[in-house]
């Protein structure tokens, strides 16, 4: 299993718990699946944190009910510049070890964009575009809630490949509320990916599209992700996305 140990006496560097990951593994799964599990990310206590900071307006920049806007129940808030350490150093250190894959997705579609080794360069030609609101996020749910399937797309410059953080641990703090990625394929049924997490694992998938080898060459399949309904409990999840919005 791709778990990572982490000693909650002797706190690990974001870069240095993203790098102790086997990333040839974790780039066959994105390639294979769209999706893969970095399990162990967070600590137990570093989850606590996260979710303590919900209630704290000061740490965001908006606050969405989803129901007012048809993207199912439940809530989230978007967090405001700078982001707290934890959160930031996270998405700085993800970001290097998904652009290669990013890039060979984008080579393989025929697509012509390609992304920097450095997320701040990255970040700079979304600012340059007019994206230039954060993007990671904290959501809530509770019994009866759901997220329906949907792209975190947010203006024309996106990254091709997101991160969410389970915080809350299943069948202790909520039941329900799985995980779940769809791929449309020309020509056939959808497929779903249902992915169990635990309390700190991490998945990154495909935010719109990623390439699928085939008898006749590669094509392209288009991906959807949500959260199925919270049966009971409460759920809260980091949602960690690379690009900024308009």
């Amino acid at each position: 299993m791709n778990r990572l140990v982490v000693d909650a006496n002797a706190p690990v560097s974001a870069e240095a718990r993203v790098a102790a990951f086997d990333w040839t593994a974790l780039a066959g799964d994105l390639d294979s699946y769209g999706c893969a599990v970095l399990s162990g990310l967070l600590t137990p206590e570093e989850c606590r944190g996260v979710v303590a900071l919900y209630p704290d307006e000061n740490h965001f920049r908006s606050h969405v009910i989803m129901a007012r806007h048809g993207f199912g129940k439940g809530e989230y808030r978007y967090f405001r510049y700078p982001l707290p350490d934890l959160i930031g150093g996270i998405r700085t250190a993800l970001y290097p070890r998904l652009a290669g894959v990013a890039n060979a997705w984008s080579e393989r579609m025929g697509m012509e964009q390609r992304f920097p080794d450095d997320h701040a360069a990255f970040l700079r030609r979304c600012h340059d575009a007019g994206q230039t609101r954060p993007t990671p996020l904290l959501l809530q749910y509770v019994a009866g809630d759901f997220n329906c399937l949907h792209q975190d797309l947010y203006g024309d410059l996106w990254f091709p490949i997101q991160v969410a953080i389970l915080l809350s641990e299943p069948d202790r703090d909520f039941t329900g509320g799985e995980f779940a990625l769809t791929e449309q394929r020309p020509r056939m049924q959808s497929r779903v990916e249902v992915v169990p997490l635990r309390q700190g694992d991490a998945v990154a998938f495909a935010v719109n599209s990623r390439p699928v080898r085939g008898t006749k060459g590669t094509y392209r399949v288009n991906l959807r992700h949500g959260v199925s309904r919270v049966r009971s409990g409460m759920r809260h999840t980091l949602g960690v996305i690379f690009h900024d919005a308009r």
